[in-house]
């Protein structure tokens, strides 16, 4: 069966679809073939990544490489349950899909909760949480005393990926890794810094994810949109790389090996 890496939390603007760009290009870097797909229905940013790539592609007639997509849209029926079921055999449909053909499957989730989201993270062999280094984004994660800041228990996500561990529990399926990522790390010593991070690893300890460091606050990762690049695409584009995307550079490569996907330890 495929791998499936899931990046989710339910905050927009945290890096999830630059973050499962990128892991798209690490992968597929290795040979491997890698099925995408995008559960936020509206703004589908990730598939707009792809679909910028794409014409890339065809405008400067360079070989990249692309992954195999599936587009699910929400149902439209009225009754809950009913329209809960008709997602879920969407999904499961799409997923068995992609794994007769793929070794990995990315599937990047909206900033916000749905049937599909959750069903996703039910599926997941690996999550991938990013989020901002700040404590509005870890009260994602966690409910802080603002006196003491002590943890004063899970939020709301944290709570959503708990019952769908029970779910894979249940259906006898191993547990799902889970990885918190710290994008926009500031440079200096700072009491916030500090503060999340302390935060961070305390929670961890006490729901079970791994720590892994993500992507500092560049230019040149929202520069790439546009054209559907990563900074592991720009050596074979003939890019003349400053010490700032060499260290971009380094920060994909990094968060790759921390993620400890099965069969992806080095990327070029």
């Amino acid at each position: 069966m495929a791998h499936i890496i899931v990046t989710g939390n339910e905050k927009g603007g945290s890096g999830k679809s630059t973050t499962a760009m990128h892991l798209f290009a690490a992968i597929s870097r290795t040979g491997r073939r890698v099925g995408a797909m995008d559960l936020d229905l509206r703004q589908r940013t990730f598939f707009r990544y792809l679909e910028n790539r794409e014409a890339f592609i065809q405008r400067s007639g360079q070989q990249l490489s692309l992954p195999e997509r599936e587009w699910l849209h929400p149902s439209d029926l009225r009754d809950r349950k009913a329209a809960e079921a008709e997602e879920e055999a969407r999904f499961s449909e799409a997923l068995a899909r992609l794994e007769k053909s793929c070794e990995f499957i990315i599937v990047d989730c909206p900033g916000s909760d749905s049937f599909y989201s959750q069903m996703a993270h039910a599926a997941a062999d690996t999550l991938v949480t990013p989020i901002n280094d700040s404590l509005i984004d870890f009260d994602l994660l966690a409910r802080v005393d603002p006196e003491t800041g002590k943890i004063l228990g899970p939020s709301i996500y944290s709570e959503m990926v708990w019952k769908t561990r029970q779910l894979r529990a249940r259906a006898g399926l191993k547990p799902v890794d889970w990885i918190v990522v710290r994008n926009r790390i500031s440079t200096l010593n700072a009491r916030n810094k500090r503060r999340v991070g302390e935060a961070v690893e305390d929670l961890s300890r006490r729901i079970g994810f791994r720590v892994a460091p993500g992507f500092s606050e560049r230019v040149i990762f929202r520069e790439m949109f546009l054209n559907g690049l990563t900074l592991l695409d720009l050596k074979e584009q003939g890019f003349s790389f400053s010490l700032s995307h060499v260290a971009a550079r380094q920060e994909v490569r990094d968060l790759v090996k921390a993620l400890e996907i099965p069969g992806l330890s080095d990327v070029g």
